[in-house]
C-alpha cells in the first residue's frame, strides 16, 4: 500500500519536474549579427521575431519549442529567436510575433495557425525555394505563355534590385508559393536586368507588379494590397473578375528598342527636361541670329545715304 502511494507520489513529482522544465525551456536568443551569420552559413534556419513581455510571442515560442526537436531531426534546422529586431521589416508587414523559415538564405513567411504540427508540416514540405527565377532567355521557353500550352499556369512577380518594397515581398511571395505549389507555378522576373525585355513585352513599368498567365491569357493584379491571402485569392478565384488580355508575342528587336527608349525616358524625365531646355535655348539663339542678320543691312544702307 505504501509502495503504491510512493509510486503515485513519485509520478506526480516527475510530472511536475517535466512541466517545470518545459516552462523554463526557451529558444536560443540571438543578436542581429548572429542571425545574419546563421542565414548566410546554414542551410535551414527557423526564426521567431519576438519582443519582451508579449503573451502572443510566448505562444509562438512554446509551439516552436514543441516542434524544435522534429525540425532538427527532419531538416537539421537551427531554431532561434530574436527580440526587437528591425530585420522584421524585411520579411513581414506585421509586428511581432512572426516566424520566418530560411532555406539557403531565401525567406518564407509562416502565415498559418499557431500550431506545432502545422509549422512542422509547412516547413518540411517547403524545404526548397519555391519561386523560379525567369529571364528573357527562359521566360517563353518555360512558361509557353503566348501559346497557353502544357506547362500550366504561372503567377509572376516583376521586381528590380532597387525596389525596397520588392525586397520586403520576397518572404510573402514564397508563402504564396507554398499555398499554390500544387496548383500553379510561381516565378520572379527582374525587370531591371535579366528580365528587362520581358518587362517591356508586358508593359510592366512600375514594380512590384504581378501577372497571372493562364491558358494564353494574362490577368494583372492591380490591387495595392500585397498580403499573402489577397495574392492567393487573386490567383485562384478573383482573377475571373479582371479583364483578360491576350498574351503578346515577344517583341521584334526594333520594337523592343523603341520600347526600351520609352522606358528610359519614363524613368529619366530629366532627359525630356534637358532636351526641351536645349530646344528652347537653340530656338532663342536662332531668333537672335536672325534678328541681327536682318538689322545689319538696314544699318549699311543708312551709312551709305549719309556718305552721299
Amino acid at each position: 500500500m505504501r509502495q503504491g502511494k510512493f509510486g503515485q507520489f513519485s509520478s506526480v513529482i516527475i510530472f511536475c519536474m517535466i512541466l517545470f522544465s518545459k516552462a523554463s525551456e526557451k529558444l536560443e536568443l540571438v543578436t542581429e549579427e548572429e542571425l545574419l551569420n546563421l542565414i548566410r552559413s546554414e542551410k535551414y534556419v527557423v526564426v521567431l521575431f519576438s519582443k519582451p513581455h508579449c503573451e502572443e510571442c510566448n505562444k509562438f515560442e512554446n509551439e516552436l519549442i514543441s516542434t524544435r526537436e522534429d525540425l532538427v531531426d527532419a531538416l537539421g534546422a537551427w531554431v532561434v529567436k530574436i527580440e526587437n529586431s528591425q530585420l522584421i521589416r524585411l520579411y513581414s508587414p506585421s509586428k511581432e510575433p512572426v516566424i520566418v523559415f530560411f532555406r539557403h538564405g531565401i525567406p518564407l513567411l509562416y502565415d498559418g495557425p499557431v500550431n506545432d504540427e502545422m509549422i512542422l508540416h509547412t516547413f518540411t514540405n517547403n524545404k526548397e525555394p519555391l519561386a523560379k527565377e525567369l529571364t528573357d532567355e527562359t521566360f517563353e521557353h518555360l512558361t509557353q505563355a503566348a501559346t497557353g500550352a502544357t506547362t500550366g499556369d504561372w503567377f509572376v512577380m516583376f521586381y528590380t534590385n532597387e525596389c525596397v518594397d520588392c525586397q520586403r515581398l520576397q518572404a510573402r511571395w514564397e508563402a504564396v508559393g507554398a499555398h499554390l505549389k500544387t496548383r500553379m507555378n510561381i516565378a520572379r522576373v527582374n525587370r531591371g536586368s535579366t528580365g528587362a525585355a520581358t518587362g517591356r513585352r508586358f508593359d510592366v513599368f512600375d514594380v512590384p507588379a504581378f501577372i497571372l498567365f493562364r491558358q494564353g491569357k494574362m490577368y494583372r493584379y492591380e490591387i495595392r494590397n500585397y498580403d499573402v491571402k489577397s495574392l492567393v485569392s487573386f490567383a485562384t478565384e478573383f482573377y475571373k473578375n479582371i479583364r483578360a488580355e491576350k498574351v503578346p508575342v515577344p517583341k521584334s528587336p526594333f520594337d523592343d528598342l523603341i520600347a526600351a527608349i520609352v522606358v528610359y525616358l519614363k524613368e529619366n524625365p530629366w532627359v525630356w527636361q534637358f532636351g526641351g531646355m536645349t530646344f528652347v535655348i537653340g530656338l532663342i539663339a536662332a531668333l537672335l541670329v536672325n534678328k541681327k542678320s536682318s538689322v545689319k543691312p538696314s544699318s549699311k544702307k543708312k551709312a551709305a545715304k549719309k556718305e552721299k
